[in-house]
């Protein structure tokens, strides 16, 4: 009785930890930019959302930086569960020597902090001609994503019973298809959910995004949030809380339509 009090409390409290931040949000993206004081409102008193929106639109280009990373988010994810899954495959079904090897070597990179890639990154990028172009995002976004990919899919493979690999081998089936035909309908949930993570991951990315990019037609949306806050600071509060609101949409939706796989994916990598 006393454990499940205290576990009601603490949902209680994380629950309002989470909500508190959003609800500040909402109710200061509501505020007309010209009558914010600075000190965040904490009930409705008049709405010009929408103001708010055209402004951060208008001022910062967020629709278009919405519009470069829903194809750095969706592209980007889905390349990375291709790759990660095919990894995946290789390292659990297919004969590789020092499988363990081959893992650790593809995973390592998700140890080390993301700002150590950062000079490295910025100078290749500024030799290679990848700077500021949507072709480098996508290939960092892509690079930055396959290791938890991998880690996930590679996972869930370990737990399909090897006789059906021996089962598609004496019915005459070759490495791809039995990837295509078999292990990749059984991955079904493990790919979906890892797509949601990386999706979410990549649109939630700032640190390449300002970076790696410079311009309007190549930055994504955190980005150019970033630049409403700085260069357009004129904006105010409101405006750039608006166009965090609008900006956080797609990954809403995207979590609530594929709820049940995301939160297989939380069993997969426990």
């Amino acid at each position: 009785m006393a454990s499940r009090i205290v576990r009601n409390v603490l949902v209680v409290l994380v629950s309002v930890l989470w909500l508190v931040p959003t609800w500040l949000v909402v109710v200061n993206a509501f505020t007309p930019a010209e009558q914010y004081t600075g000190s965040p409102r904490w009930w409705f008193a008049s709405g010009d959302i929408l103001g708010n929106i055209q402004t951060a639109f208008s001022t910062a280009g967020v629709g278009r930086g919405m519009v470069n990373t829903l194809i750095y988010a969706a592209l980007g994810a889905a390349i990375a569960v291709l790759i990660s899954a095919l990894a995946g495959f290789a390292v659990t079904v297919m004969p590789v020597k020092r499988p363990a090897i081959w893992f650790w070597g593809i995973y390592i990179g998700t140890v080390l902090p993301l700002q150590t890639f950062l000079s490295p990154l910025f100078t290749g990028y500024a030799k290679t001609g990848l700077y500021d172009t949507q072709y480098g995002m996508l290939l960092i976004y892509v690079a930055m994503t396959i290791p938890f990919a991998f880690f996930v899919n590679r996972n869930f493979l370990m737990t399909v019973p090897r006789e059906i690999a021996e089962a598609a081998q004496l019915d005459g089936a070759n490495w791809l298809r039995m990837f295509v035909r078999v292990h990749l309908p059984l991955a079904r949930s493990a790919l979906l959910a890892t797509f949601v993570f990386q999706f979410t991951w990549i649109w939630n990315d700032l640190l390449f995004g300002i970076t790696l990019s410079l311009s309007p037609n190549v930055r994504p949306v955190t980005a150019t949030l970033a630049d409403l806050s700085g260069s357009y600071g004129t904006a105010g509060p409101p405006v750039i809380l608006a166009g965090a609101l609008v900006a956080s949409i797609p990954t809403v939706l995207l979590f609530f339509v594929f709820q049940r796989f995301f939160v297989n994916s939380l069993r997969l990598t426990s």
